[in-house]
């Protein structure tokens, strides 16, 4: 339940006196606060004490707080809604403005789009979104784009009786007759699958629960794989069902009882073999299977060993490996078909290290590469007879490309994305023989946007062991760098996962009203390669809180900013981010925006039955083991709270996460509560109907951006609600 009004706020507070008190003295100095935060009089809920002690190594730590993992409790969620009803209160003189965003920003989306057309197996594919509707309509066409078109799936009827709702994994049987697609109601991620025959409309009767909603058609149109999930959401086995049967009989096709490996299921780009991988952190092994025999023996193509990562694909008779084997940036190899273990393969892309190799794309006559290079995605297009190789030219030097659907292997024709900071994502079918571009749309910003109005930058920041930290910047032109304006610094850094210079139309409204947005490409991620990954993890992991921090002083020193209006945001490992950065440098920051933050580190890894805890020590360590333990302890955001001043922050989550558990970022607000020494407000907002990515449907989710900038623009001075 939510309130808008703050006499229902104080009702709440009165009632629920057993779970949390008024804390008198919260609010001390708001000489330095702007906008409604000048006049805070409501005061906050402080959520009960209720010690836990946490013994490891011979260490012991007090929780106050633990009691908040208990899902059920009613006090539980009776403090989460008055967290969220103090923030209603808190921002009730900002709720038009929030709506003005909110309009503004859906404003911008062409509600009546469609997406371009794609061909597979004879028939063309293709979303649309109609207007006033928040999900896609799943269309095609059979053999040219002339022909009738025959809606295979409305999700917008789906999702109506629903407050959260997400179709997933769709994927039509090899005959065209059957559609397979997975449904998740809670944001949960665990996905029943159900099938559709697309001839007659009718919903089969077979449904599969507690999957991962990856469905994968054998030849044989009636026997499809799938990932089922245990307790803490791994993938720990992959089933066989045949249509008709029921779900509860299904065949185990492969139980992987290592918990640190989890399991996913795929299609060759030739359709002739069925995939398996078994992949952690630091290694994978897969397996594959003759698709036109679903009932014969997988056979392991190369046997799994401690940091060999590969995988695979097949097509024009042979396999193509992408892996790390004497290669740190990654390497292509290729072997023949009954011969595929690592002693017989054949290099095709040597290793090199100034470019690393994200992936291929296999054709009749081309190899289509993603590399990275000096940071930035580019498309490579490699002959089989090595008569051509080349890049794509966009004509930009700071961009993203990536390969998007492409079915067909009998083409010469590969379809790409293309976006920058200032351009919309752009689609092009680019003829590898002839080198052409042929724009087949770019996305429309509706509401007068004009890229020529904006502009964007790359630089770089020296971190304090030297290294070289790429910065991606975009600001509308005018913009003043002499200190007096707000910045938004965004980043990621952890998983390897690289944060590219891509367009988001949302962004305008903070561009348009006088702040620059700026990626700070830190290590943890591999926009500079794979040692910039190495060099962000385990015991090097605050590399990427020292690079944040560090680029945070280099755009003040260098006039983008001053530290009265520098803005920080981060969202999961980019939430332990903000966790960690604001204990290190709070005085750095006017505001911080941590979204489904990961900051109870040491306590949720030490904790095996929690989501994604076990295949994720080789990303943050096992804190069974007392190096890491220690190391992991010296920067856990939820440990390193202190008796100081923290800058302004707003906190988001959702009650049923399955990534970071709700309880992390509510048991991180409400020690810095206890804890601060400041006046400046601190916000808790969980979303009681959804998960790690938020609210469901195109429009909806924008409610939550709008409260998130209007926390920032209003902090920043920048609140003018239009007459």
């Amino acid at each position: 339940m939510k309130t808008d009004s703050t006499l229902s706020f104080i009702l709440l507070l009165l009632t629920c006196t057993f779970v949390f008190s008024c804390n008198e003295g919260n609010i001390q100095n708001t000489e330095n606060l702007t906008g409604m935060y000048e006049k805070m009089t409501v005061e906050p809920p402080v959520a009960t004490k209720k010690p836990m002690e946490l013994k490891e190594h011979g260490h012991a730590r007090t929780d106050d707080y633990y009691w908040l993992k208990e899902r059920e409790n009613p006090d539980v969620i009776a403090y989460l809604n008055a967290e969220n009803n103090y923030v209603d209160a808190i921002m009730t003189d900002l709720s038009e403005f929030q709506e003005e965003l909110f309009e503004e920003m859906k404003g911008r989306i062409k509600e009546q789009d469609e997406s371009v057309p794609y061909i597979d197996n004879g028939y063309w594919y293709y979303v649309r979104y109609n207007e006033d509707q928040e999900y896609p309509v799943h269309c095609r066409k059979k053999s040219d784009l002339e022909a009738p078109e025959k809606i295979i799936l409305d999700v917008n009827e789906l999702a109506k009786d629903y407050d959260f709702y997400r179709a997933a994994g769709l994927t039509v049987s090899p005959d065209n007759q059957i559609l397979a697609y997975a449904e998740d109601t809670l944001s949960r991620r665990i996905y029943k699958i159900v099938f559709k025959n697309l001839k007659t409309g009718e919903m089969l009767a077979d449904e599969i629960p507690n999957t991962d909603g990856s469905i994968v058609w054998a030849n044989d149109n009636r026997t499809v794989f799938y990932g089922m999930k245990d307790k803490t959401l791994r993938v720990f086995k992959i089933m066989k069902h045949r249509l008709g049967t029921d779900a509860a009989n299904d065949e185990l096709v492969y139980h992987e009882k290592d918990a640190t490996f989890n399991l996913d299921i795929g299609k060759t780009k030739s359709k002739k073999y069925l995939l398996m991988a078994s992949s952690q952190t630091l290694s994978d092994e897969y397996r594959y299977l003759d698709a036109d025999n679903p009932d014969g023996a997988w056979v392991v193509f190369q046997p799994r060993e401690r940091n060999l990562e590969y995988s695979i694909d097949h097509a024009g008779g042979k396999w193509y490996v992408r892996t790390n084997m004497e290669a740190k940036n990654f390497r292509i190899m290729s072997a023949e078909e009954e011969t595929t273990q690592k002693g017989n393969w054949e290099e095709v892309i040597p290793h090199r290290q100034d470019v690393y190799v994200h992936g291929i794309e296999l054709f009749k006559n081309y190899m289509v590469l993603t590399e990275r290079v000096n940071g930035i995605r580019n498309i490579r297009i490699k002959s089989w007879d090595a008569t051509e190789d080349h890049y794509v030219d966009f004509g930009e030097d700071s961009f993203v490309a990536y390969v998007s659907s492409n079915r067909e292997y009998h083409t010469d024709i590969v379809r790409i994305v293309y976006q920058s900071m200032t351009t919309p994502s752009t689609t092009y079918d680019y003829d590898m023989k002839g080198k052409a571009l042929d724009l087949k749309k770019q996305q429309e910003v509706l509401g007068g946007f004009d890229s020529n109005n904006y502009e964007s930058e790359r630089i770089y920041a020296t971190a304090r062991d030297g290294a070289k930290v790429p910065v991606s910047i975009v600001y509308r032109k005018g913009f003043k760098k002499d200190g007096t304006q707000p910045l938004l610094l965004y980043a990621y850094g952890s998983y390897g996962a690289s944060m590219d210079p891509s367009f988001r139309s949302t962004r305008l409204s903070l561009l348009d009203r006088g702040f620059a947005y700026a990626i700070a490409h830190i290590r943890g991620g591999q926009e500079m390669g794979r040692q910039w990954y190495e060099d962000g993890k385990l015991l090097n992991k605050k590399n990427t809180f020292t690079d944040y921090i560090d680029c945070g002083d280099f755009l003040v020193n260098e006039k983008y900013t001053s530290k009265d209006n520098l803005f920080a945001m981060g969202g999961s490992a980019g939430g332990l981010l903000m966790g960690a950065v604001v204990n290190m440098r709070p005085d750095l920051f006017k505001g911080v925006v941590a979204a489904v933050p990961f900051v109870d580190v040491v306590t949720t890894m030490l904790d095996e039955t929690i989501p994604l805890t076990t295949f994720e020590w080789d990303e943050w360590g096992d804190p069974h083991k007392k190096e890491y333990y220690d190391y992991m302890l010296s920067y856990s955001p939820y440990d390193q709270v202190e008796a100081k001043g923290y800058p302004a922050m707003m906190v988001t989550t959702g009650l049923h996460d399955s990534q970071v558990q709700y309880w992390e970022p509510a048991k991180w607000v409400a020690k810095l509560r206890d804890q601060k020494t400041d006046g400046n407000p601190l916000l808790l907002h969980t979303n009681m109907e959804a998960g790690h990515g938020g609210a469901s449907g195109r429009f909806r989710s924008l409610k939550e951006t709008a409260m998130e900038f209007a926390f920032m623009l209003d902090l920043a001075g920048k609140v003018k609600v239009k007459g």
